[in-house]
């Protein structure tokens, strides 16, 4: 056990289709605890739907996203497991920073084993304070489950088109309507407002730098510094003056660019 590590006795399932790093992942277990037990490895989303519909009183689930005849998130669609999971996963980030707020914790394969550790604290502490997991684990699965919007359905005088999002530089407001901007420099208003299209849109492709203006990220050619604590974007294709990130988002707008 590492030093400092709180013991407390607990039953593990592992759900992972690699043989070797469900082995693993049980030794670094027992290395953090010889407490811990396994109770069962499981393979795939079948032969999981199958056993958790039977069995109970487990206390914690390690659970891999991509499994061999699908993904995880098809057994929280079959059956309902109240015990948490801690995710082991080389699932994309922006998928692990939706979950990530309500999860109990992901680790990235290879797995450390502080890191491991630290995850079974995070567990222990939750655990001990009696939360609910079932409706936290509920919300992981829709969060990750999200899908984002792919095209705006445009109007152009008498006429319509479909826009992609892909194609499209920036978001913005002027004289409180709502408008885009695509990457060829044709302009389109939008019935959604500002606050609407950012839940509608990928959270890893735009920003919100400030009230009137969402950037894509693939869009951004320039950023200088702005006053003392702000900064100033261009864009390939779209001069503005109102491109300045506020200062309240700055620090957030940097990790972001940095992930």
């Amino acid at each position: 056990m590492l030093k400092g590590q709180k013991s407390i006795k607990m039953k593990v399932v592992i759900v992972e289709d690699e043989k070797l790093a469900a082995e693993r992942l049980e030794q670094l277990l027992l290395n953090i605890d010889p407490k811990i037990q396994v109770v069962q490895k499981l393979e795939s989303v079948e032969e999981s739907i199958n056993w958790f519909a039977g069995n109970s009183g487990f206390d914690l689930v390690f659970m891999d996203i991509q499994l061999d005849d699908g993904i995880s998130f098809e057994i929280f669609d079959a059956i309902e497991i109240g015990a948490p999971v801690i995710f082991t996963t080389a699932f994309n980030e922006y998928a692990i920073r939706a979950f990530k707020v309500n999860s109990v914790d992901y680790l990235l394969k290879p797995i450390d084993e502080t890191a491991l550790a630290n995850a079974i604290q995070k567990f222990n502490n939750l655990f001990s304070g009696q939360l609910n997991f079932g409706s936290k684990i509920s919300n992981v699965f829709k969060q990750l489950s999200q899908t984002y919007k792919e095209r705006f359905f445009v109007k152009v005088g008498v006429h319509y088109q479909s826009v992609r999002v892909k194609d499209i530089e920036c978001f913005f407001v002027e004289r409180k309507c709502t408008f885009l901007k695509t990457k060829n420099g044709r302009t389109y208003d939008l019935d959604q407002s500002l606050d609407q299209i950012q839940k509608l849109v990928d959270p890893g492709l735009f920003f919100r730098i400030n009230r009137n203006f969402s950037v894509n990220i693939n869009c951004i050619s320039k950023i200088t510094s702005y006053s003392t604590s702000r900064l100033k974007l261009q864009l390939e294709n779209f001069e503005n003056e109102g491109l300045i990130v506020s200062r309240d988002k700055v620090s957030e707008f940097k990790s972001w660019m940095d992930r």
